[in-house]
């Protein structure tokens, strides 16, 4: 048999897909099932069908039957997101927000991450942390959990952590913002002023403004791209209410 959603061939007594976890039973209540495609099917469709059902898969299904329980706190989780994402992206570049608290511990694990590579891109591994770690959330909802909304939610993050960095690479040649410890770029020694010393060895540090202006604005559109998809998802999901 092939599978209903996601086509992988399998045993007829399976009772859940091996590939996508389909539980039949769920699937196939209150419907007929649908036949598998017939031999004479042109090989150009059979190879088109995977890819249709892939990228379906990974950025809009849901689940057959919501939980109104969990579709309340996702709803709550949105609002949230949307109301945070709007004064983020109104409000001028600072670096006075609660998350880059959050984002702290992230950003110093990577500059040990990526400390063996050499001195520019361990500076370098600080921002790179912080990005890779909403990715590898986001990697881990769609693929292995399935959970699109909270890989919506974790490309929200993605975009924070992008307006989050932008100050930080402004200040490359200002040298004013307070760094862990207390210190200044002012008063530390050469290097230990990320972007400073980013910028700096490629020859780059008088374009500083713009590339924190171009971070901070990407931000803005990967929040907004997040929310469109999010709230997409939950109306599939508040479709699916009304199913059960």
């Amino acid at each position: 048999m092939n599978c209903p959603k996601c086509r992988f061939e399998q045993e007829d007594t399976n009772t859940e897909c091996v590939r996508c976890g389909l539980v039949f039973s769920k699937y196939y209540r209150g419907r007929r099932p649908e036949p598998d495609l017939p031999s004479s099917v042109s090989e150009s469709e059979d190879k088109l069908t995977p890819q249709r059902f892939a990228l379906k898969d990974f950025l809009f299904e849901v689940e057959i039957e919501t939980n109104p329980f969990y579709f309340a706190g996702r709803v709550l989780v949105f609002a949230g997101l949307l109301l945070w994402g709007i004064k983020l992206i109104l409000t001028p570049m600072t670096a006075d927000n609660f998350m880059h608290l959050v984002n702290l511990p992230f950003h110093e694990a990577g500059h040990l991450f990526f400390r063996p590579l050499g001195q520019w891109m361990a500076s370098l591994g600080g921002t790179l942390g912080q990005l890779l770690m909403p990715v590898l959330c986001m990697a881990v909802f769609l693929l292995k959990t399935k959970d699109v909304f909270a890989a919506s939610a974790s490309m929200w993050w993605l975009g924070e952590n992008f307006m989050d960095i932008a100050p930080y690479i402004n200040d490359a040649r200002s040298l004013k913002l307070p760094l862990l410890g207390g210190n200044t770029g002012e008063s530390s020694p050469y290097g230990f002023h990320d972007w400073e010393y980013i910028l700096g060895e490629i020859n780059l540090l008088h374009h500083d403004h713009v590339l924190a202006q171009v971070s901070d604005k990407l931000g803005s559109i990967v929040i907004m791209a997040s929310l469109a998809w999010g709230s997409f998802v939950l109306f599939k999901q508040y479709r699916r209410l009304h199913l059960r």
